[in-house]
């Protein structure tokens, strides 16, 4: 087995260019992408990736950047796809944000430079005691960081170019995407599949060092329309039913010791409110529904629908709408029909020197969708910790194994086929 030697200050420098870049998605926007600035980080990859030599890299109308790493074997290899996503949350801002290197970690208190209130501790972050001497980076204190799933993308290009700079690693094609608007669920909305011409995927993506994900929650987006009275207030006595009131209750009803995400852990799912907005006569809501198993997911739905059934009750003068669509499903049930990709994924890990953790996200990624759309994708650890706030936090050396693990299975896919 050839040995490895990943650059971790290419990484770090990597990463810390590609978060000053501002790349926050916005669901309210009905454009792709969701906002015009994520193709300021894609233009920037899709020339990074020119320049080592990958002559078909290019981003998109859509904010969507593709290449193509070419084999180095005769032997004919199922096509490989690495994907992460370029946008980050809109929880959070990203702009302005500047990076910190926390230089041999010893176990303290990071108290970040721009907001003293902003603390990662030990005793919250239960990851950070498997750091101990590694260099961490946070941002500020006002800006979430960015590593998710920044981490991702730079952990990405540095695996590409060091193939590219050591053709001797034996690898068959290699597909490279990175998207625009994961984080709100449009990720993978207008990629082309049949350009991108891969068999299977993995997104980096994932949190802990070592993890590798097969299974991801069944996801569902809920919108509730309350159709209020309106009337002067100074004469609303008996004729108005105030739409906010009404979706105030409504919110108030909602289970608190289940079924809420502050409230759930491992397989447990929720509803959970994400946004409201609105005025005495109309007033709406945004929900997410979340769990592993489909029958149940369907259940919390109609557990919703239940308690604005009843809330509505005490308001015979109001109407309301609620409509749920689904967003994606559990990617298990298509990667349990694929063996190897896991396999070949726990293999790399062992070749890193990682012990692997198999398990599943509380959350998605675009290879949930991926699954589903005939391109099978397990999701990969970055290293990333504490997403999509202002404690979120990467260690220089986890996005090395990182990258490490990225070389290690292609060619372990080489190795097997």
């Amino acid at each position: 087995m050839q040995e490895i030697k990943i650059n971790a200050v290419s990484v770090a420098e990597r990463f810390m260019k590609y978060v000053k870049i501002d790349t926050q998605s916005d669901a309210s926007s009905s454009t792709t992408p969701s906002t015009s600035k994520q193709k300021n980080l894609g233009k920037i990859l899709a020339d990074e990736l020119l320049a080592i030599g990958l002559s078909d890299a290019h981003l998109d109308e859509n904010g969507y950047v593709y290449a193509t790493i070419p084999a180095t074997t005769d032997k004919i290899v199922p096509v490989i796809c690495f994907c992460s996503h370029m946008d980050t949350s809109p929880d959070s801002s990203g702009e302005n944000v500047k990076p910190i290197v926390h230089k041999n970690y010893q176990g303290q208190d990071l108290v970040l430079p721009d907001d003293h209130n902003i603390v990662l501790k030990l005793s919250e972050h239960k990851d950070l005691k498997n750091q101990i001497g590694n260099d961490i980076i946070t941002a500020s204190g006002t800006t979430l960081l960015g590593a998710d799933n920044k981490a991702g993308v730079a952990e990405i290009m540095e695996a590409a170019t060091y193939l590219v700079q050591n053709p001797q690693i034996k690898h068959g094609v290699i597909k490279i995407l990175f998207t625009p608007d994961e984080e709100i669920g449009r990720g993978v909305d207008k990629v082309d599949l049949k350009k991108l011409g891969a068999d299977f995927a993995y997104t980096i993506d994932g949190e802990t060092l070592g993890s590798i994900e097969d299974e991801t929650f069944s996801a569902d987006g809920a919108k509730l329309v309350i159709n209020g009275v309106s009337a002067h207030p100074g004469f609303a006595k008996g004729k108005m039913e105030s739409a906010i009131k009404i979706l105030a209750d409504v919110i108030s009803a909602l289970p608190k010791d289940r079924l809420s995400a502050e409230s759930t852990s491992q397989k447990e799912g929720f509803i959970h409110p994400v946004g409201m907005s609105g005025t005495a006569e109309q007033a709406e809501a945004n929900f997410i529904i979340r769990d592993f198993d489909n029958d149940l997911l369907k259940a919390h739905g109609e557990t919703l629908d239940k308690i604005v059934k009843e809330v509505m009750k005490a308001y015979p003068k109001s109407t309301y709408t609620l409509t749920i669509k689904e967003q994606y499903r559990n990617m298990k049930e298509v990667l349990d029909k694929h063996p190897q990709i896991m396999a070949n994924g726990i293999e790399a890990l062992k070749r890193a020197g990682l012990n692997p953790i198999t398990r599943s996200i509380r959350g998605g990624t675009d290879g949930s969708r991926l699954s589903f759309m005939g391109l099978p994708c397990p999701n990969i650890f970055t290293g990333g910790h504490a997403f999509h706030g202002k404690q979120e936090w990467v260690a220089i050396q986890d996005m090395t194994k990182a990258v490490e693990t990225i070389v290690h299975l292609v060619q372990v896919w080489e190795e097997r086929s």
